[in-house]
């Protein structure tokens, strides 16, 4: 991979785990689900007048918008409202990766390696570590949500896996005309017209900029330049690279929030951050493994067969 495109990946790995301290600043004013409505507002308008609709059915998109907007980032928000820390919900919405498999292995039948359960194990850990450190900042009801979070983004990424030739892009731009109407419904019924009207006219501008960032810079241009990509290069190029989000995560809540980095929390990361770097890399460890092996027995057996 060139440099120029190296860069560009931890470009988009930096917006994403960044995202997380841009939601808490949306989040002072905003109620959540009005939060979340208004992000995927922003990414479908105008986004959708310039995108050609995907060639994909109906129901994947209403599918996919309503697990990514009253799904996952929905509960992720409600989370984030004084239930768990930017830092924490940006390493541990990354479980949605065994989840993924788990659901891949329950619905088509998916081998699961022993390397995987190996990651889970190790991430597991590392969740459980969260868990008996949970205080007036992380708590169990904010774990329990984003893990409900991480569970509808892999139920999102086994809708998308039915049409793996679509254009992510635009796949997202016209699923979120499935995700702005449940998210606005759920403001209404459970945060109520008057949060919502103190929010929007209580909303700065630093507020409305992290609404655009949610939208802009977090969907369109993050899985512009993250599909950009996936088209010029092997996954295994590229899917390490998303290790870093909860790295810019947890580093930008440090720095930009003052959340402390207690040793539990530095050990909770590690763990986590290791057993998804054992799902991600260990296959093209073992590959380059075996490849070294095969030249070291090349020329061996290339003397035996010349005497």
């Amino acid at each position: 991979m060139p440099l120029s495109h190296a860069l560009l990946a931890l470009a988009v790995t930096a917006v994403w785990g960044t995202n997380f301290v841009v939601i808490h600043i949306g989040l002072e004013h905003l109620p959540p689900l009005l939060f979340a409505a208004l992000r995927f507002l922003g990414a479908l308008l105008p986004a959708a007048l310039l995108l050609k609709r995907p060639a994909v059915p109906w129901r994947n998109l209403a599918a996919y918008g309503v697990l990514i907007g009253a799904g996952q980032f929905g509960l992720l928000y409600i989370a984030m409202t004084g239930h768990i820390t930017p830092g924490l919900a940006s390493l541990v919405v990354q479980t949605q990766v065994f989840f993924t498999i788990g659901m891949a292995a329950a619905i088509s039948g998916e081998r699961v390696h022993r390397r995987q359960v190996l990651a889970l194990l190790v991430t597991l850990a590392g969740v459980g570590v969260i868990l008996l450190n949970t205080d007036g900042t992380t708590t169990t009801l904010g774990l329990a949500l984003v893990l409900a979070a991480a569970a509808s983004w892999a139920a999102s990424n086994i809708v998308v896996r039915a049409t793996p030739a679509a254009d992510m892009l635009a796949y997202v731009v016209w699923a979120s005309l499935f995700a702005v109407p449940p998210l606005f419904a759920l403001s209404f019924a459970f945060e109520g017209w008057p949060a919502i009207r103190d929010g929007l006219v209580g909303a700065d501008a630093a507020t409305w900029a992290a609404v655009a960032w949610q939208a802009i810079g977090n969907t369109l241009f993050g899985y512009a330049a993250w599909s950009w990509l996936l088209a010029r290069h092997t996954v295994a190029n590229v899917a390490p690279m998303a290790l870093m989000v909860p790295v810019f995560g947890m580093g930008a809540s440090a720095l930009w929030l003052g959340e402390p980095l207690p040793a539990w929390k530095l050990l909770a990361a590690a763990l986590v951050i290791l057993g998804l770097a054992l799902n991600v890399l260990w296959p093209g460890i073992t590959a380059a493994l075996r490849s070294r092996a095969r030249c070291r027995k090349s020329p061996a057996t290339l003397g035996r067969r010349r005497n």
